[in-house]
């Protein structure tokens, strides 16, 4: 892409002139005379005419081979939001295509909303909506985007920070997803100039200290390799390049590697006719250089998500310099370089080989469904989650594989299959073996999961803290959605009463109807019982609107609470964390990890410093048997449960000893997944009398509980013993 960052009409012509295109130039100043007379007087913040910046924009679409409705409607992009000119004006003059790809770029800027967050997320939708529709909506959307970060030195420097955060969660992502490199890399390395400055000078002077000697490096190479490779194989073409300054610094400073210790800052790319030539160029550079183990990746038999194709190999150079060789076909280059774009540039004619236009789009319809059901604020954190470039790739036991984002676990793996896959999983083996049920996949992995024939099975709410992916997130939120109405509604008031409870809130009862039916028309929730399922099953994230909610209900309420302080109070002993502590009110408690208290358990409190209470079961080994001969008596307060139910979970480890048989460990997680419990942890050992030790560490909310687990768990054919350590 050019850096030019002001461009003019009669550019915009030479660069259509000489791309090779035919276009209707008719419409194209038809478009731009509409454009320069609706911004006349309008000036960018450098001083310029604004009209500088949609013809820029023309010309970075025409760079990508975009089509004249594109160009024309880049040229138009801002005068419905800018500028007096209406849509329908639009749709009469330049037809409906035109007036939907405007609408679609255009903010939803005069729409009220209650939060920054809430309206990004309303104008990504409408977004996404439009790209369902026609994926030149997001095309040009990104084309504006770029134009701005060139300029954006201009803007006052928390603008500068919130477009370019803007940029790396949510543009560059979707640049990545269409595969378009040019603009994903440009918007990243100029959005870390304003996020990191220092870093990426530092960057910047370390490359070009090397610059000599890595265009020295890079030109040999380049020699070597076409000379080997131009013998036997026909119409090579090479081309070098160095790793983008935020891929480096993402290794650089992310994960804090040392430059010398990054493979990739160089590449050399081979360009060849045929699949076939792919595979010979990789014997031969293989023939010619020392490979680095475990530095292949085969993406043309296992294309990325956005359809990227190549070869990947890292080797050791003649100069003892490792360098990456990227070997693909023309097509597949146009694919790696312009992504969805080369559809128009190259007319690759996208419907072989099951590579249909509608087929690559799918994922944006699917993200749209996984967001239905949620809070339309998730729909940032989804586009971070799913559409980042990170990813592995796994497989399933009939060896089909399935790409998933760094960090999912063995729950995305099951949603990616299938839902009920999912809704039936009860554990999972990777490589033949049982994991926990939140272990995160790598590449490479064979994964099985076992599910049950259980009708009523379903997932478990602790999995929504867990999984990586949106798809598995909202596929379990539509389960509770709909088979658990009754229990969604209890949730949500526990939700409440919790949330209220952190947040130090106290409505009358009017007052909490009339704020939660307000959260709940934004979800087409009419009723109560609707809202509180709504935050039962994850549609309405209770925790996103206190802080506003919190600030709002200090200023009301605070001065009538100060006047009531002046009247005599008795003092009253509140429970934190289902504890009462004797003498002290809204302390800060934490569960000992030592003995694990649960409800039940006889306790005693510790008066740490500087991090509250620590709560103790009385017989834990840490406790004192005579309190007032301890060396600290005074930091022992009595402590015991609040009365009633006790709304917390804990953890509680068991220790189990059975007999050695095959399918013991499947049974046992059977038989947890059907008491619907949270495993954290599962590891077995053989001891030398041929018994089998396994340690669960489980989710409870009580002794009561407990001793429910560990009655059914005995009941298991091989347990011998089960007890709680």
């Amino acid at each position: 892409m050019t850096d030019t960052t002001s461009k003019t009409y009669d550019d915009l012509l030479q660069l259509m002139e000489t791309s090779g295109h035919d276009f209707d130039l008719d419409l194209i100043g038809r478009a731009y005379r509409l454009a320069e007379n609706s911004h006349t007087g309008q000036k960018r913040l450098s001083g310029q005419p604004y009209i500088i910046h949609p013809v820029s924009v023309a010309c970075i679409l025409v760079e990508l081979g975009m089509d004249s409705e594109s160009i024309a409607a880049g040229l138009l992009h801002d005068v419905v939001e800018d500028t007096s000119i209406e849509l329908d004006q639009i749709k009469k003059q330049f037809g409906v295509n035109i007036a939907n790809l405007i609408d679609g770029v255009t903010k939803l800027g005069r729409i009220p909303y209650s939060s920054r967050e809430e309206q990004q997320a309303e104008n990504i939708r409408k977004m996404l909506i439009a790209m369902s529709e026609d994926i030149r909506v997001i095309i040009i959307k990104l084309a504006d985007r770029l134009h701005n970060m060139r300029t954006l030195e201009y803007m006052t420097p928390q603008k500068q920070r919130d477009k370019a955060l803007e940029n790396m969660e949510v543009y560059a992502p979707i640049a990545h997803r269409l595969g378009i490199r040019a603009i994903k890399e440009e918007l990243e390395d100029l959005s870390l100039r304003y996020l990191d400055p220092i870093a990426c000078q530092e960057i910047e002077n370390a490359l070009e200290l090397r610059k000599k000697d890595r265009d020295h490096f890079i030109e040999n190479t380049k020699t070597l390799v076409y000379d080997r490779i131009s013998r036997m194989i026909p119409n090579v073409y090479l081309q070098g390049r160095v790793k983008s300054i935020h891929g480096i610094y993402r290794k650089v400073f992310m994960q804090g590697r040392n430059m010398d210790e990054i493979y990739d800052i160089y590449a050399v790319r081979v360009i060849v006719d045929t699949v076939n030539d792919c595979y010979n160029v990789l014997g031969i550079i293989h023939d010619m250089f020392r490979p680095l183990p475990n530095r292949f990746k085969d993406y043309i038999s296992t294309p990325k998500p956005n359809m990227y194709q190549s070869l990947h190999t890292t080797v050791i150079g003649t100069e003892g310099i490792p360098f990456e060789v990227q070997i693909r076909t023309w097509e597949m280059h146009h694919t790696a370089e312009y992504g969805i774009a080369a559809h128009w540039k190259y007319k690759l004619g996208l419907a072989g080989k099951g590579d249909s236009l509608e087929n690559r789009l799918a994922w944006i319809r699917q993200m749209l469904e996984n967001q239905k059901d949620s809070d339309a604020t998730d729909i940032v954190r989804n586009i971070k989650s799913d559409l980042v470039p990170e990813e592995v790739f796994v497989f399933t036991p009939k060896g089909e594989v399935i790409n998933l984002p760094l960090g999912a676990t063995v729950i995305d793996f099951a949603y990616a299959i299938h839902s009920a896959v999912g809704n039936r999983m009860i554990g999972a083996k990777v490589d033949k073996r049982i994991v926990p049920i939140d272990y995160k996949v790598k590449n490479g992995e064979i994964i099985e999961i076992l599910t049950t024939k259980e009708v009523n099975h379903g997932p478990s709410r602790d999995w929504l803290k867990i999984v990586k992916t949106s798809e598995a997130r909202n596929k379990i939120r539509q389960w509770f959605k709909r088979e658990r109405r009754d229990e969604n509604i209890q949730e949500g008031k526990a939700e409440v009463e919790r949330e209220f409870k952190r947040n130090g809130i106290a409505f009358t009862d009017d007052e909490l109807k009339n704020y939660l039916l307000g959260i709940g028309r934004k979800v087409s929730c009419n009723t109560m019982d609707d809202v509180y399922a709504a935050i039962g099953y994850g549609g309405i994230q209770l925790w996103k609107s206190m802080p506003r909610l919190r600030e709002e209900y200090l200023k009301t309420k605070k001065p009538v609470q100060s006047l009531e302080r002046k009247q005599p109070q008795s003092p009253v002993k509140r429970a934190a964390g289902g504890v009462l502590i004797d003498g002290m009110e809204n302390c800060l408690i934490k569960f000992s990890r030592c003995c694990n208290p649960l409800p039940g358990d006889e306790i005693i409190g510790f008066i740490t410093r500087g991090f509250g209470v620590s709560v103790h079961k009385r017989s834990c080994p840490n406790v004192p048997r005579n309190i007032a001969e301890s060396p600290e008596p005074e930091r022992w307060v009595a402590a015991h449960w609040e009365g009633g139910e006790v709304k917390e979970e804990f953890k509680s480890t068991l220790e189990i000893v059975a007999e050695v048989r095959p399918g013991l460990l499947a049974d046992l997680t059977q038989q947890m997944f059907t008491l619907r419990l949270f495993i954290h942890s599962l590891n077995s050992r053989e001891t030398k009398d041929g018994k089998t030790i396994i340690s669960a560490t489980i989710t409870v909310n009580g002794i009561d509980h407990l001793a429910g687990v560990i009655s059914k768990i005995s009941s298991i054919e091989g347990i011998l013993s089960v007890r709680r350590s």
